[in-house]
């Protein structure tokens, strides 16, 4: 059994196509779009930051850089807390920060076998992209990064989705939902936040196979060849952190998944960057820093 026999989505249904009810500028380049959407069978929002020259170059068409962010947050988070504006200002690329709830994880929820919303990766996948591609002119080169939650994301889009991104960045990713305690703190989390657990991937034993077909690590080897950039901390205070900062229980966690991720990459012959820094929390001035290292590849790898 396939993940689309319970993806909650109606993937390629033309009857009822998303749309776009409302477009309200933000900033100078950013832009927040209010989307109806039927994998989710509800309005959500995705946030937008336009190449400098999106009206001035009215024939173009624009490279797309996906960034996802992680729990528990929302769809201004990359805006909020990063320079990201400022640092894709002079690079011809469409920037897209989609909605995906506080702990979506970045699928479509199993509901028991009853499929059904939410449908987060058809709303991100097919349902943006064809908004993108239809009306803000975006072309088929695409790139993707995240953090957390949001790194896992990214990873777990490329490979689910073959030849779909050209590059991904995972910056203290939670690149394996099966590693050690991992199932249970998922669980835990998302419980924490009113969502029923087994819902998203079900049972970690009684439905392994549904956290294989999502799970980065167990995907590995659908990720060769794609250009990866795998950075995370230690847990320890670090020198983006104020003065005694004590040390971070979840970098430390992420940091032991992100070494053996690492291995596993370098083993199976992985075009793969992995930058494990050191000393490093589980905050936002951290990934900052990450994707300006990153972005350089990103962009090369989409042309942008």
């Amino acid at each position: 059994m396939s993940h689309e026999a319970y993806a909650g989505a109606d993937e390629g249904e033309e009857a009822f196509p998303p749309a776009v009810v409302d477009e309200q500028p933000i900033a100078p380049r950013i832009v927040d779009l209010t989307i109806d959407s039927r994998a989710l069978r509800a309005r959500t929002k995705v946030r937008l930051i336009l190449p400098k020259r999106f009206y001035a170059d009215a024939r173009r068409r624009w490279p797309v850089l996906y960034l996802l962010y992680g729990c528990c947050d929302d769809y201004t988070a990359w805006t909020r807390e990063t320079d990201i504006a400022a640092l894709t200002a002079n690079t011809d690329v469409l920037v897209v920060m989609p909605e995906a709830d506080r702990v979506g994880w970045y699928s479509n929820w199993w509901n028991h076998g009853r499929g059904g919303p939410p449908g987060w990766e058809t709303f991100h996948l097919t349902e943006v992209r064809s908004i993108l591609e239809r009306s803000y002119r975006a072309s088929g080169r695409r790139a993707i990064a995240g953090l957390s939650m949001g790194g896992f994301g990214a990873l777990s889009y490329v490979a689910r989705h073959p030849g779909m991104f050209s590059a991904a960045a995972s910056f203290s990713g939670v690149i394996d939902t099966r590693f050690r305690d991992t199932p249970k703190l998922l669980q835990e989390l998302v419980a924490a936040h009113g969502r029923d657990p087994l819902a998203l991937w079900g049972d970690p034993k009684k439905q392994e196979w549904i956290w294989r077909v999502h799970n980065p690590a167990d995907l590995a080897f659908l990720l060769l060849g794609t250009p990866l950039y795998i950075s995370c901390g230690n847990g320890k205070a670090g020198p983006l952190d104020p003065p005694g900062q004590p040390d971070d229980p979840n970098e430390v966690r992420w940091n032991a998944m992100n070494v053996e991720f690492a291995k596993k990459l370098r083993f199976l012959g992985a075009n793969v960057r992995v930058n494990l820094y050191g000393p490093g929390t589980h905050t936002w001035p951290y990934w900052q820093r990450e994707m300006h290292i990153a972005f350089p590849m990103l962009m090369r790898a989409i042309g942008a």
